[in-house]
């Protein structure tokens, strides 16, 4: 049995969680609102996040940081990516304290603003400056509501250490979620941070009435933005855009309601302000973050992603829809295949 901390009790900590307890795992949840802790604890639900599922019935919740990494081996890191940095310091404290040296997994799919960093490089930096190596990201196509109903899921493990990403894959793989190991860490995180603004803007062309060529054209032309700023910018393998944390990930997250990026886009594309959106989701949207990022990336290195300089207008400079369709489409014509 593994003692692993869950730290974000939203829908993906919460059944992520659950599947670890499922295996055997002893499993705490970290998060700071007391209600869901206590209704996870006592009804051993989750009804803020998940409607109608129950959450394993040995999952502890706590808003108690260093209880939940009390002999803990492995850290899952499950929160916003504006809220990773602060609690990775506070991790730090702890484990200073403890003299523990766990795994630490990180599911959180963004960029932070500001710095440009990936989720790997700010956990790397703020936990284990010296031990790169003990950072694991798990990425792929997986909306929590799916896993949590057994639907077969395929997602991707990915760390500089061979060994560690194999172990991770065998305490999360089970018999509806299988995971594959990739050295590309760099790579398999960019895919799952900029797929989110690409889903937005997905979801746009459906509120807007927009057809199945639009959405083709969308997602293969997002999928080129991806690679181009995996490769040009972080040094990333170009192959990993193919895979479940590339392509798969943009799939599904570009055509399910279950994707609140596309959730905030489609009420974009209906006419409602991103304001409203925000402050009636209930839940973060992390490529209205992760394209802040981008942008300052763009503006920074000349990396040419016109579908996400498009959704950073939309978002933060007030640019109607139609300005921005229009000019995606009047665009100079420029060669299919480039970096």
């Amino acid at each position: 049995m593994t003692k692993i901390a869950v730290l974000g009790a939203g829908s993906w900590g919460t059944v992520l969680g659950s599947l670890l307890a499922d295996k055997g795992n002893e499993v705490i949840l970290y998060g700071n609102n007391a209600q869901v802790n206590q209704e996870i604890n006592t009804e051993h639900t989750n009804t803020h996040y998940m409607k109608d599922w129950q959450v394993n019935e040995t999952v502890w919740a706590t808003a108690n940081l260093k209880q939940a990494l009390n002999n803990v081996a492995i850290i899952l890191f499950v929160l916003p990516t504006q809220a990773i940095r602060s609690v990775a310091k506070e991790v730090k404290l702890v484990l200073n304290q403890s003299n523990l040296q766990p795994l630490v997994v990180t599911a959180t799919k963004g960029i932070e603003p500001g710095s440009k960093k990936l989720i790997s490089e700010i956990l790397t930096e703020e936990i284990y400056p010296e031990n790169p190596e003990k950072i694991v990201a798990i990425s792929g196509p997986s909306h929590a509501e799916s896993v949590a109903q057994k639907d077969l899921t395929a997602i991707t493990c990915a760390s500089i250490s061979k060994e560690n990403a194999q172990r991770v894959q065998t305490i999360f793989t089970n018999d509806y979620l299988r995971l594959y190991t990739n050295s590309d860490l760099i790579g398999v995180e960019v895919a799952g941070a900029v797929k989110n603004v690409i889903a937005i803007a997905a979801g746009i062309l459906a509120g807007k009435g927009y057809g199945d060529n639009a959405k083709a054209a969308l997602m293969t032309r997002g999928l080129a933005e991806i690679t181009r700023l995996g490769v040009n910018c972080y040094q990333a393998q170009p192959m990993t855009f193919s895979g479940l944390a590339g392509i798969g990930d943009l799939i599904v997250t570009c055509t399910s309601v279950n994707s609140r990026n596309w959730r905030c886009g489609k009420q974009l594309g209906e006419g409602k302000s991103f304001a409203y959106i925000v402050e009636n989701m209930g839940q973060v949207i992390e490529g209205a973050t992760t394209v802040k990022a981008i942008h300052e990336i763009c503006q920074e290195k000349a990396i040419d992603m016109p579908i996400s300089e498009a959704v950073y207008r939309v978002l933060y400079e007030k640019s109607s829809v139609a300005t921005e369709i229009t000019k995606m489409m009047d665009r100079k014509p420029k060669q299919e295949i480039r970096l």
